[in-house]
């Protein structure tokens, strides 16, 4: 029998949940199991995933000792955040860069509008964002979640951000159903309840699909090499190339032609000491290697 195509909608553990023509299957991985993502299209014969698929985008963080890979063939990362609690912007800063590197499209949604004053100063922190040319789109998943229902039409996106955000109440207001259709899964799989622990793919339509994710403390970019890394700044690009030494780190260098945009206005300090804190940390944790580079 030939194998069937399906996509994988949820992992957990060694078991798979694999859609095909409708219906999910518990699966299992031939060989190595952590190299299967959720959004990847897989082959499956008899209920053992053979093959995967070639992949349009993979977004995943790093740290120095491993990788941990959350969802495969996306459009567009939705960075959820909110004025209670208190938002990281390091890791805004983060998921934004693992997105630019990948090419995927980007979406800052400020959840529980509805506290207004928390709300007043979150934008404040924002408007670089803005400016820098990222969507930045105040909402109340309790209230009202048709702000975000243009941004999803036929994309498949994908839910990151901290703990206490909003998440989950941004999917089941989005999904009635989400609960009952995670109730089936671990059915299936026979894994008992869960929370969210692991991606989960939900279908909005034919063409439009969202990824829930495990709520994020820090999100690493170790994968990174520094001139990947410096082109994941947009508003770094028209200076790269142009400083005084080809192999530049925008660190401490003279002549570098970021920080003469740094000075002038055209790049905000705060991202560049984003960049140079990621800079370092790569530069050290590859000091045994050499100079960190592209990878």
């Amino acid at each position: 029998m030939k194998p069937a195509k399906g996509r994988v909608i949820a992992a957990y553990g060694r078991q798979f949940a694999v859609e095909m023509d409708g219906k999910i299957h518990s699966c299992i991985r031939r060989g190595r199991n952590g190299d299967v993502v959720v959004g990847d299209w897989v082959e499956v014969d008899n209920d053992v995933i053979e093959s995967i698929e070639p992949r349009s985008s993979l977004f995943y963080r790093s740290d120095a000792y491993r990788e941990k890979r959350i969802a495969s063939n996306l459009t567009r990362i939705i960075v959820v955040l909110a004025g209670v609690p208190t938002f990281s912007e390091e890791l805004l800063n983060h998921c934004l860069i693992a997105a630019e590197d990948q090419g995927l499209k980007s979406l800052i949604l400020l959840n529980k509008a509805d506290m207004m004053e928390p709300t007043r100063i979150a934008l404040d922190t924002l408007d670089l964002y803005r400016h820098l040319g990222y969507e930045v789109v105040p909402i109340s998943a309790k209230e009202d979640v048709s702000p975000l229902l243009p941004f999803l039409e036929n994309e498949t996106s994908v839910l990151v951000g901290q703990s206490g955000m909003g998440k989950s109440t941004l999917i089941n207001a989005l999904i009635p159903d989400a609960k009952r259709e995670t109730a089936e899964i671990s059915s299936a799989l026979d894994s008992g309840r869960h929370t969210t622990t692991h991606a989960r793919l939900f279908h909005l339509s034919e063409k439009s699909h969202i990824i829930d994710s495990p709520g994020l403390q820090e999100f690493g970019l170790n994968h990174l090499g520094l001139d990947r890394l410096a082109k994941a700044f947009p508003e770094f690009r028209p200076g790269l190339g142009h400083c005084r030494f080809r192999n530049c780190r925008h660190i401490d260098e003279p002549g570098c032609a970021l920080a003469d945009a740094v000075a002038s206005g055209k790049v905000s300090e705060k991202r560049m000491m984003i960049y140079r804190k990621l800079a370092r940390t790569l530069i050290s944790r590859n000091s045994g290697k050499g100079r960190a580079t592209n990878r």
